[in-house]
């Protein structure tokens, strides 16, 4: 555990630094996982997992659950427009606990970021909102060209003062050739095993969506324990329906009474 202070000058430990991260690239495996909300944040702690991230509104819940793990804050892109949004949404995020930002702006926004030393993801390879500008939701780097030209943007994003990268459904072999090619953090979301980070998030980990990505694993089944509550709710209300219109509730547990003194006594009040 290692001691830090953070970006609101208040003494935290954390399992992680940036300095960690990129003195052991290539050297040590890490994982990372979405985290929201306290609960999925400490569910992570309680894993073992190295690193969460958060979308950047929702760093204060995520820092409750999880009070040591290192946490990047998503800076997602229709709601930090301007370049003083970004920064102040940067800056407090990293305030409220956060670690690191990403971004999936351009090269600009990342150097804007590093030149005041705020610890900067970018996010390469498949940026599903920018998707309509290569055909749809596919792989990045299918041809040689196409895998030249992902490997140049790694450089860019290198030389803008970037320490890591989100590396989103970029074929394997080609992942493996890049990271090894580069000084930023490689993180693997769908992109093979080959990078410094593998990463999924909760809801495909957990089995917790119906449309799950294909690089995705489910390890667990949550979308049918919620089914499951779904239909016990329902029941439940159609049992209690039927027994308040027959009668039988509430019962004899569910019902207070006077005792016969004391009733008679009310009774002859009334009267």
């Amino acid at each position: 555990m290692k001691n830090i202070y953070t970006w609101a000058a208040v003494p935290a430990k954390r399992t992680l630094t940036v300095g960690d991260l990129k003195a052991a690239k290539g050297k040590k495996k890490f994982t990372q996982v979405t985290a929201n909300t306290v609960e999925e944040a400490s569910a992570a702690e309680k894993a073992g997992f190295d690193m969460i991230i958060s979308n950047a509104f929702n760093v204060k819940k995520a820092r409750i659950g999880s009070k040591n793990l290192f946490l990047t804050a998503a800076l997602v892109l229709n709601k930090f427009v301007t370049k003083e949004d970004i920064m102040r949404g940067a800056f407090e995020a990293l305030e409220n606990g956060a670690d690191a930002v990403m971004t999936p702006r351009s090269m600009d926004i990342v150097e804007m970021l590093a030149k005041e030393d705020v610890p900067v993801m970018g996010h390469l390879g498949l940026v599903p909102r920018k998707s309509t500008w290569i055909g749809g939701l596919r792989a990045v780097g299918k041809t040689a060209e196409e895998a030249y030209e992902l490997f140049k943007k790694f450089k860019r994003l290198e030389d803008a003062g970037a320490f890591s990268a989100e590396c989103e459904v970029i074929p394997e072999n080609v992942m493996g050739e890049i990271s090894k090619r580069t000084n930023i953090v490689t993180v693997s979301l769908g992109a093979g095993k080959k990078a410094d980070v593998m990463y999924l998030f909760m809801e495909d980990i957990c089995g917790d969506t119906t449309n799950p990505p294909r690089h995705s694993k489910a390890y667990g089944n949550l979308l049918k324990l919620r089914n499951q509550i779904k239909i016990e709710r329902v029941r439940a209300l159609k049992a209690f329906k039927k027994d308040s219109i027959k009668g039988k509730f509430p019962g004899k547990k569910q019902s207070s009474y006077l005792n016969k003194k004391e009733f008679d006594n009310f009774l002859n009040q009334l009267d």
